[in-house]
C-alpha cells in the first residue's frame, strides 16, 4: 500500500534517488511550509525543519496553518502535519534561528524573509550542500533561484545584493497562500528536475498579476 501512493508520479519523481536523500527547509513560513508539505507528498523520507517563529492568526490565511496551531512553533505544527500525511517520514524540527553550526542535509530549501539572512546562510551552507533552492516572494511577484553545480554558485552569489536595495516590504507584509503555493511548486519542480538529471533553471521570475514568466 505504501508504494502504491507513488504510482502516478513514478515517471516524474525517481524513487531510487529520492529514497536516498534528506532535505532541510530553512524557514517554514509562507513558502517554506508549502515546500515541506510538497516534499513530504512526493516521498522524501527525511526532513529537517528550521524556524524560530510561532503560529499567529494571520498565518492561517497566508501560510496554511490550522486554527489549533495558534501559539505552537511553526516547525512543530508543520512536523505534526507531515506525520499525519505519512508517519514513516522522519521529521526533525529545530525551533530556533539557523546558526553556522547547524547541520544541514545535502538538499537545502531556503525560505527566509531577508537578503541579509540568505547571505549569512548561504555563506556557511554553500560548501556543504549539493542542491540549493531559494524562494523569494513579495505580493504576487515570485523569484526562484537554484544552485545545482559549481557554475550556479557564482551566479547565485550575485543575487545577494545589500538589504537596502531590496524592494520595500516583505513576505509577511504582502502575502497570499496561492502565491506561496506556486512559489513552492516551482522550487520542488527544480528539485525533481535535479533528481532526473535534467538541467535546472537557475533563475525564474514570475509576476502573477502581469501573467509573466521569465
Amino acid at each position: 500500500m505504501t508504494e502504491d501512493r507513488f504510482t502516478r508520479q513514478g515517471d516524474l519523481v525517481p524513487r531510487d534517488r529520492i529514497a536516498e536523500l534528506a532535505c532541510t527547509v530553512i524557514g517554514v513560513g509562507a513558502i517554506g511550509r508549502q515546500v515541506a508539505i510538497q516534499l513530504a507528498s512526493i516521498g522524501i523520507p527525511k526532513l529537517r525543519l528550521i524556524d524560530f517563529d510561532i503560529v499567529e492568526p494571520t498565518n492561517v490565511t497566508t501560510q496554511g496553518y490550522l486554527h489549533g496551531d495558534f501559539g505552537t512553533s511553526k516547525v512543530e505544527a508543520s512536523g505534526a502535519h507531515i506525520r499525519l500525511m505519512d508517519p514513516a517520514i522522519q521529521v526533525l524540527t529545530i525551533h530556533g534561528r539557523y546558526r553556522p553550526s547547524t547541520y544541514v542535509d545535502p538538499v537545502v530549501f531556503c525560505c527566509v524573509d531577508s537578503i541579509t539572512a540568505r547571505e549569512a546562510i548561504w555563506r556557511t551552507v554553500a560548501p556543504r550542500c549539493r542542491f540549493w533552492c531559494d524562494g523569494r516572494m513579495l505580493g504576487e511577484t515570485i523569484r526562484i533561484l537554484t544552485v545545482a553545480d559549481e557554475f550556479g554558485r557564482s551566479d547565485y552569489s550575485k543575487s545577494l545584493f545589500p538589504q537596502s536595495e531590496a524592494q520595500t516590504g516583505s513576505c509577511t507584509s504582502r502575502s497570499t497562500i496561492y502565491a506561496a503555493s506556486i512559489a513552492a511548486g516551482f522550487m520542488v519542480h527544480q528539485f525533481t528536475r535535479w533528481l532526473r538529471e535534467i538541467s535546472v533553471d537557475s533563475d525564474i521570475s514570475v509576476n502573477l498579476l502581469a501573467s509573466e514568466l521569465v
